[in-house]
């Protein structure tokens, strides 16, 4: 599933925290966002798509996922933050090569040709990682070692990125053709920028092997790429970008601009992003894993980096003017997103009140990021109790109505939009704020259900009260519109 992905180590972030964000971009998936609790995970999972069936561990713990509300393809949990304080997000779709994928195959699900046959399972993909793995870790680190387990026992049938991060540590795991992964952790002081491809551009294989300190891969590795003739690179350089993924036409077109506009919001100074003399375009295929960004990050910068569609350069496709390149790169923003989220595991709090969940519906470029608290039994209607049909009693199709609307007339919305993300932003913060610091005062920690119900509330006035305006504001601007002065 096309996704961009961002990573935010804690040295990297402007208050300690570590920060894992990604765009779910479906197809119109309708999502929601909910508590699973230890009774109600299965204890056998099938999966939908491969039929693949596993069991799982006795012990889960509760987390937040955001399911699809229609289940009639999986689950497609996409994110969430569990009891323990670890977030994780599934899946970056990435890009591979023929010579990986021909030399360890992806694991399809094979349906019975005849009577006499059996079907053979596929391997786990989106749709199953976070609920086989997120209820059972205590770390970042742990996600990746269970997360590889399963890969190698069950292989993939997708080429797939997927983020963990606890207080102290961010890690990126990324699969290599069906059974085949390699993970890194991310520098304390870097940020990752992830447009659907695969990212490493560098690789300890030493500690991989050794302390495995910022580095793991999958047992055999080593002998997978020589035996293979994998290896593209020269004097004894280690790039897995190079060997394990994909510089295509297409790539240039659909992931890499992504990356360019990213790294040129994180490192305006540091580096050169336009111009002749520019170290990276919007079609270079060495645009840097991961960047020191030039000032600390926020959730706000992380929600604003996924919400761009190239504005302030020729490739804008709301510019009034046609500059010959209009609309020419995917932007990150875009219509077709389900669920964003960016799970803020914090420093300095206690335990509690460490997981806050940023969560946004529909389209990024319109819709508005809500902070809620993770610790929670149950998340407020507004945000759980979601239907496939259209309503405005929820926050995903309020999202939906309103980026449906202000896209027809994005000059005369801007600034409705605008004033919409940070209302709820600053409100939202503003109460993240007063419950923090009345739940550590009382010592308290039930009071998350009570902010959250006031976070919803909030959220649903200011997506109605947009939604108001941006409706009368497009209404005025119908085609149709004629009035008797106008003859």
């Amino acid at each position: 599933m096309p996704c961009t992905t961002i990573l935010v180590g804690k040295n990297a972030s402007n208050d300690q925290s570590t920060m894992i964000a990604r765009t779910d971009d479906g197809h119109f998936d309708v999502k929601k966002l909910i508590v699973m609790t230890p009774d109600k995970q299965p204890r056998k999972y099938k999966s939908v798509i491969s039929h693949v069936e596993i069991e799982l561990p006795e012990n889960p713990m509760r987390y937040t996922c955001c399911p699809s509300v229609d289940n009639k393809n999986g689950i497609w949990a996409a994110t969430g933050i569990n009891a323990a304080n670890v977030g994780m997000t599934a899946t970056e779709t990435i890009t591979s090569n023929p010579r990986v994928l021909a030399a360890d195959p992806l694991v399809e699900y094979k349906k019975a040709k005849s009577r006499g046959e059996k079907d053979v399972p596929g391997g786990i993909g989106e749709e199953d990682i976070v609920v086989l793995v997120l209820p059972y870790i205590h770390s970042a680190r742990e996600g990746v070692v269970r997360l590889g387990t399963l890969l190698e026992q069950y292989g993939t049938y997708e080429s797939n990125g997927i983020a963990f991060n606890d207080e102290n540590e961010v890690w990126w795991l990324e699969t290599i053709g069906g059974h085949h992964w390699m993970a890194r952790r991310v520098p304390d002081e870097a940020c990752v920028i992830m447009p659907n491809q695969f990212g490493m551009d560098a690789f300890d294989l030493e500690d991989a092997f050794g302390a495995q300190q910022a580095h793991m891969c999958s047992a055999d590795l080593r002998e997978f790429i020589a035996d293979h003739h994998l290896d593209l690179n020269q004097n004894g350089a280690f790039n897995p970008r190079d060997i394990f993924g994909s510089h295509t036409d297409m790539d240039h077109i659909y992931n890499t601009p992504r990356a360019w506009f990213m790294g040129r919001y994180l490192t305006p100074r540091s580096h050169r992003w336009e111009g002749e003399r520019a170290e990276f375009g919007p079609e270079s295929d060495n645009i840097p894993w991961a960047l020191v960004p030039d000032r600390k990050l926020a959730a706000e910068d992380v929600k604003y980096m996924l919400s761009t569609h190239y504005q302030g350069t020729p490739y804008n496709p709301y510019m009034n003017q046609d500059t010959g390149k209009r609309g020419m790169y995917r932007s990150i923003g875009i219509n077709r997103t389900g669920v964003t989220s960016i799970c803020q595991i914090r420093s300095h709090v206690p335990e509690a009140i460490k997981g806050i969940e940023w969560i946004c519906f529909g389209s990024t470029t319109f819709s508005a990021a809500l902070p809620v608290y993770a610790n929670v039994s149950a998340m407020p209607a507004y945000l759980s109790r979601v239907t496939l049909d259209t309503s405005t009693e929820n926050f995903y199709w309020g999202s939906r109505l309103i980026d449906a609307l202000a896209d027809h007339d994005y000059a005369g919305c801007v600034q409705l939009i605008e004033r919409y993300h940070n209302a709820v932003t600053t409100k939202g913060r503003r109460l993240i704020w007063e419950y923090d610091r009345k739940m550590i005062e009382a010592g308290d920690y039930s009071l998350t259900a009570e902010a959250n119900e006031k976070l919803a509330a909030m959220a649903k006035e200011q997506t109605i009260d947009t939604l108001n305006k941006v409706l009368l504001e497009s209404s005025m601007r119908m085609k149709n519109g004629y009035n008797r002065a106008d003859n």
